[in-house]
């Protein structure tokens, strides 16, 4: 319950007796002004006028003086702490206002994040087409090369963002065990998705990986307690649904899906549970470093460093496994790198047919890492299933740009026959998943009465 207390603004003089005189000067709503102060906690409201104070010494004498001092801050306005309440409006002054303008923020930084992830998806995705034309014989070390290239490049940024104050001696304390799982679970959601790679069709891929986003949506429900609204599982389905629909138009998918048999099929589904695994427990990894840092945030800079660092460790351990999958015997590895790095720098004999690196992998490994950076940030602001469904919003717009005249690519694909109708149908699952219904605003207001 609010304390109300009222100060007079009088003017008065004392008395000959030594009492003092009070004067009610004229007090119309015209002149007067309402003043709020607050204590630690409770606030306090006093009317405040046009005051006038005339002081007389006790014995009337010569000793008078006289003031005047008009504290009204303009007609009828009022004042919060030693703050008029008009320069709180404009600044969002109470808690209301404060809350709906961050969480105003908030979204801004939400979409404008997941529309660079949105750009940098299409960039990995068209790049990773084009960095495979001059390393075609060697996809194999083009994955190595980003795997351990992202070490490398992740601790020199961390580094610097140590050095420079950004990141803290309390962030690099943080337990490594969940690193360590992080690296494991991206080790072999890549191994299993190579493996099932080499046998399924590449149209059967991109169907297949809208499994990603129902796993997120189940593993948040488990472990982080999250409830989706029915718009949002709707929306959701929607966007596999445009997804699945623009992919499979026209290019035979579902023959390639039999073809591709049942168990590589669920290894691909299963590649992809392990990969939305990762991106939770990325999002478990952010919420707990926010109470152990007692409100901080943890740079992502730290969980991009350790995660890749563990995760190139297990792919040390899985190398004679993952060999064997691309068809490259253990023994031989060390001469296929050796050819490989040959073709990426585009010198020697052996760079024949090589034309293109190394402009086009290097491209393909900045944008790429681009990628995994921003789709971190907005896991970081937002959540799994929102970087998710910007990530798969990148789908269509890709098949877009494969029907534009790329270098290299020779001649444009034409789109699917369903293209148009399967994006409408993801612009539309998009657009649901956001929408929230409207349950009215009730902002804080109060009158005094007098």
């Amino acid at each position: 319950m609010r304390a109300l207390s009222h100060r007079l603004c009088i003017s008065g003089a004392t008395s000959p007796d030594g009492h003092v005189r009070l004067r009610q000067p004229r007090t119309t709503a015209e002149n007067c002004s309402i003043c709020c102060s607050f204590s630690s906690r409770l606030p306090t409201l006093a009317l405040r006028c046009p005051m006038r104070v005339e002081a007389v010494g006790a014995t009337g004498g010569n000793s008078r003086w006289e003031r005047s001092d008009d504290v009204s801050n303009g007609p009828c306005s009022y004042a919060v702490g030693d703050r008029r309440v008009e320069d709180l409006a404009a600044d969002g002054g109470n808690d209301e206002v404060v809350g709906v303008s961050e969480e105003g923020n908030k979204a801004v930084k939400v979409v404008v994040a997941a529309g660079v992830t949105v750009v940098m998806g299409v960039g990995n995705r068209v790049l990773y087409k084009l960095a495979l034309v001059p390393m075609k014989q060697y996809p194999f070390f083009l994955a190595q090369l980003a795997t351990f290239g992202y070490v490398i490049v992740y601790f020199s940024i961390l580094y610097i963002r140590h050095h420079a104050g950004i990141v803290t001696d309390e962030m690099l304390s943080m337990p490594k065990a969940p690193f360590i799982a992080v690296g494991l679970l991206e080790a072999l959601g890549a191994a299993t998705g190579m493996a099932a790679a080499a046998i399924l069709s590449g149209a059967s891929i991109p169907i297949l990986s809208q499994t990603f986003l129902v796993w997120q949506i189940l593993l948040s429900t488990i472990f982080l307690g999250r409830r989706y609204k029915v718009n949002q599982l709707f929306g959701c389905f929607l966007v596999t649904l445009g997804v699945i629909i623009t992919v499979a138009s026209g290019s035979g998918a579902g023959n390639s899906l039999k073809e591709g048999g049942i168990f590589w099929s669920l290894l691909m589904i299963v590649s992809f549970f392990l990969q939305a695994a990762d991106t939770v427990l990325k999002e478990v990894i952010f919420l707990n470093a926010t109470r152990k840092l007692k409100g901080g945030s943890l740079d992502m800079f730290v969980v991009n460093s350790f995660g890749s660092a563990f995760q190139a460790l297990f792919i040390c351990f899985l190398l004679p496994f993952l060999s064997k999958l691309w068809g490259i015997p253990f023994t031989q590895l060390p001469n296929y790198l050796r050819d490989g790095a040959a073709c990426f720098l585009n010198i020697g004999t052996l760079s024949s047919g090589c034309d293109g690196a190394p402009l086009l992998p290097l491209l393909f490994i900045i944008v790429n890492m681009g990628f995994n950076i921003s789709l971190l940030h907005l896991l970081k602001i937002s959540s799994a299933v929102v970087s998710s469904l910007a990530s798969t919003f990148s789908v269509p717009i890709s098949i877009f740009m494969f029907t534009l005249p790329l270098p290299y690519l020779g001649v444009a694909s034409s789109l699917p026959t369903g293209f148009l109708a399967g994006a409408i149908v993801l612009v539309v699952g998009l657009l649901i998943y956001t929408w929230t219904p409207s349950n009215g605003s009730s902002g804080a207001s109060f009158s005094a009465s007098t």
